[in-house]
């Protein structure tokens, strides 16, 4: 099923990773209002499989997920598409848990975030 802008421009694709599911929901939510074709996963491992198929305009990913966290996600996305956009969200760390590391998100958004927060974000990186 292919997703269009009211303009019939094809949505971005979006991949949100969390695992926390209210939090997928909300970003579903959130992002599929403002015409975005959104897809979420509870596990990133998941997620980089269906990255190999369909590339997405943007990842926003959690930082703390079970068996890969969401520094491993992009430095994943980063190898096989160097200029892949990303977001890493959190509420348990902050930016500096990339310094010094060598892969570095394009932004940072802190949880919990308001839905405004989100949208504009997007908004400002698909527009770059």
């Amino acid at each position: 099923m292919s997703f269009f802008h009211r303009n019939s421009v094809p949505a971005h694709v979006i991949f949100v990773v969390d695992d926390e599911v209210p939090l997928l929901e909300l970003a579903a939510v959130i992002l599929g209002e403002k015409g975005y074709e959104v897809r979420t996963f509870t596990d990133p491992e998941l997620a980089l499989k269906e990255y190999e198929k369909v590339r997405p305009a943007l990842v926003l990913t959690d930082y703390w997920m079970p068996r890969m966290s969401g520094m491993d996600l992009i430095r994943e996305c980063r190898r096989l598409h160097p200029k892949q956009k990303i977001v890493l969200l959190s509420g348990t760390v902050d930016q500096t848990i990339y310094t010094g590391t060598g892969v570095r998100p394009d932004r940072f958004l802190e949880k919990p975030y308001k839905p405004g927060e989100l949208a504009e974000l997007v908004q400002e990186i698909l527009a770059d």
